[in-house]
């Protein structure tokens, strides 16, 4: 039976990942700074083997890497990476000692789209902090890879959903007053024409993708793939589906971005104009074709369930 650390494990990936690779067969170790539950329940749970490290605290004193070797895993998820530094400091340890690396990345590698879908092939022009560090941290691995033969695989998510947390609305932020006033029959302000675009994933996706990734680990090593649904949305027609979930027929209004932005606090501009400024359309060609992935949900789908989700929580409320 093999060992699959996964730091990072209670999040929005791990709630699901967990479980599969519990049902796969795997001795899996989680690790977490043990603050929060995974936001579904599982009987996997009570079988997981949980590490309490505070990997902030652990990479300043140099001991992260150490710590993760200890448990003695054979292959270890990543989901917790967001700097250079600290990507080299797991490499280094785990160099010699493991199976497999899986590393999570993030679509925003890459910048504006050029040519849409964009495939994994594309030159990483990253526009943001985030997206820099993280084809910073997915050039390093590539190159372990080719000059060292580090066993690593990169997946990159779009927009997470699932239950448990709000997802981006058709406004481009994470307030849920928009899903509400879609639903009433609102009216609702867009930015620009509403053409811009937005790539979500359901969580469990992207769990399947890593376990595929396990499962077919001689073609994905070395490799890095798009996890995201079938196809993006604008917010437009996003905007045009969510009211038509309650019957409604979107009541849609535009302004240039400069006069929508003071309608939306900062922090939701500040959100919007990241999402918009990226438009990302993501192809998954590579991990249909080598991973065998296929996305339970489309992203409509995924939205959808998660706005059930936060209706129910209302509810309690």
């Amino acid at each position: 039976m093999e060992r699959a650390v996964i730091i990072g494990g209670t999040g929005h990936i791990g709630t699901y990942l967990v479980p599969r690779l519990w049902k796969a067969g795997y001795q899996v170790i989680c690790v977490s700074r043990g603050l929060r539950v995974p936001y579904s329940p599982h009987e996997a749970w009570q079988h997981v083997e949980a590490a309490n490290i505070d990997r902030a605290a652990a990479e300043r004193a140099g001991t992260f890497g150490e710590s993760i070797r200890r448990l003695e895993p054979d292959v270890v998820v990543d989901l917790t990476c967001y700097t250079p530094e600290s990507s080299r400091q797991l490499v280094d340890a785990m160099r010699g000692h493991i199976k497999m690396l899986l590393h999570c990345g993030t679509i925003w590698v890459h910048g504006h789209s050029t040519v849409v879908p964009t495939t994994e092939e594309q030159p990483r022009r990253p526009i943001c902090d985030y997206g820099l560090r993280k084809a910073e941290i997915e050039a390093g691995l590539l190159r372990e890879a080719t000059t060292n033969q580090f066993p690593v695989t990169i997946l990159h998510p779009g927009h997470i959903v699932g239950e448990g947390w709000a997802p981006l609305n058709p406004a481009g932020h994470f307030h849920p007053r928009v899903f509400q006033q879609l639903a009433r029959g609102e009216e609702l302000v867009l930015p620009n024409f509403g053409l811009e675009t937005v790539h979500h994933v359901h969580a469990d996706d992207v769990a399947q993708a890593f376990e595929l990734a396990l499962l077919n680990r001689d073609t994905a090593i070395g490799q890095s793939f798009h996890i995201v649904s079938g196809a993006a949305l604008t917010l437009r027609g996003y905007a045009e589906a969510v009211a038509q979930w309650s019957g409604r027929t979107a009541r849609l209004r535009f302004l240039p971005w400069p006069e929508w932005r003071e309608t939306v606090s900062d922090s939701e501009a500040e959100a919007t104009w990241d999402h918009i400024r990226h438009s990302p359309h993501c192809s998954i060609g590579k991990a249909v074709r080598l991973l065998g992935f296929k996305p339970r949900y489309t992203s409509l789908g995924a939205v959808h369930e998660a706005v059930q989700w936060l209706k129910k929580m209302e509810g309690k409320g």
